[in-house]
């Protein structure tokens, strides 16, 4: 049996946190469930130890800073992490378990938007940021994931040990996505219902900060990613805005014989410049990239190798221990 572990990020989530542990303890009577309190002031904490759940702490505000701590703590086969609002049932998280134990996917999906997302959810802005973080991601990377902004996903063991967080709040999900698609690890998808909070429960989610936040997240993340698309597309604007002014100047030029907009022209000049010095940042963080990517696999296998000596050092250890007591037994006899 694959060890699993269920984990719920959680802030001030009263209304549903022992309903969200209950369920999940029914479909996962295996499972260790943890839940992270991120400073909540209505007792969470106290209600989902009394449900039965592994109450940790997280005192840096921020799902993303939760995640960090999750991932870094916790030592398991598989892992399921959750939104404590009571949004996702529990029967779908099982297909995504399956997913990462059976089927071998590095990170596993919960699709809302091809279900009941956009009937359950009545907030406008918050379904036209799913889609634009959708296509924005799906164009630069070349890919088709549904939902990049869902709250239950499931992990490999490879994926948590691996992934570096770098954001602190909801735009974690966003970084999550970008991480697997650009690291070639695999990803599967499957659409799950959504139900929206039950009456007294509130979203954290601010719709345009947060929003604000996740385009920063794409764009800092692509340049890290992508720097030849990055870079090439400013060199591209910044090309075109110097054509655009400078084809006037030289026409002018062709009909007189004389340059009439000498500060102009010394202004193109210098963002012609910028340009090239754009395109070529790409080219060179574009080849350092590529040695990144290899480093990336080889510290992925070196923590495979330090986790099977592990294993094999622990199981040693407790055949060690059986040993003993199995002699003192017949020495007793």
């Amino acid at each position: 049996m694959k060890k699993t572990a269920i984990l719920i990020p959680c802030y001030n989530e009263s209304k549903t946190i022992e309903k969200v542990v209950t369920d999940y303890r029914e479909a996962f009577p295996d499972a260790e469930i943890y839940v992270y309190d991120n400073n909540s002031v209505d007792h969470t904490d106290e209600i989902a130890r009394k449900a039965g759940a592994i109450v940790r702490y997280e005192h840096k505000q921020g799902k993303g800073n939760v995640v960090r701590s999750m991932f870094r703590d916790i030592e398991a086969d598989c892992y399921v992490m959750v939104d404590g609002d009571d949004t996702y049932p529990a029967a779908d998280a099982l297909i995504l378990r399956d997913l990462v134990c059976n089927d071998g996917a590095d990170m596993a999906i919960g699709d809302r938007l091809s279900s009941t997302y956009f009937t359950e959810n009545t907030r406008p802005f918050h379904n036209f940021g799913n889609r634009l973080v959708r296509w924005l991601i799906n164009t630069f990377y070349k890919s088709n994931v549904r939902d990049i902004m869902t709250g239950l996903r499931a992990f490999s063991w490879d994926f948590v040990k691996s992934f570096p967080v770098k954001s602190q709040g909801f735009e974690i999900e966003t970084e999550m996505t970008i991480f697997a698609l650009d690291n070639n690890m695999k990803i599967e998808e499957k659409p799950i219902g959504y139900r929206d909070r039950p009456e007294g429960s509130v979203s954290k989610l601010n719709t345009f900060s947060d929003g604000a936040r996740v385009l920063r997240t794409i764009g800092t993340l692509l340049r890290d990613t992508k720097p030849f698309a990055f870079f090439t597309t400013i060199a591209l604007i910044l090309f075109v805005f110097a054509a655009c002014f400078f084809f006037p100047i030289l026409i002018d030029f062709l009909h007189t014989g004389v340059v009439k907009k000498f500060p102009t022209l010394i202004v193109l000049g210098a963002v012609a410049v910028m340009a090239m010095l754009c395109f070529f940042t790409g080219v060179i963080l574009t080849s350092l990239r590529k040695n990144q990517r290899s480093e990336f696999e080889r510290d992925l296998t070196m923590l495979r190798l330090s986790r099977e000596v592990l294993k094999n050092q622990q199981k040693l250890e407790a055949d060690l221990e059986d040993e003993a007591m199995s002699a003192a037994v017949e020495d007793r006899c």
